[in-house]
């Protein structure tokens, strides 16, 4: 099954709170990405990006940039559960 990203709103450390069409919500922490993908690091040093995050045409991810962009799946398997 896919899941599709509704809503993606920007918390504190780097923290993403990414709402599916299927009501479920899942919290993301990015902060484990800095190490293991360099790329990632824009979002905590150049000011205002990470708050830039947009949900992607069709639901299938987030993106910040044309190289920063998680997918629907990734979030959703490993963000912990909102109620």
């Amino acid at each position: 099954m896919f899941h599709k990203i509704a809503a993606a709103t920007p918390l504190e450390g780097l923290r993403l709170l990414v709402h599916y069409s299927d009501g479920a919500a899942r919290e993301y922490d990015l902060r484990p990405l800095l190490d293991a993908c360099p790329a990632f690091r824009d979002l905590e040093t150049v000011p205002g990006l990470f708050r830039q995050v947009r949900v992607d045409p069709g639901g299938y991810g987030v993106s910040w940039t044309g190289d920063l962009d998680l997918s629907a799946e990734e979030i959703y398997v490993n963000g912990q559960p909102r109620g």
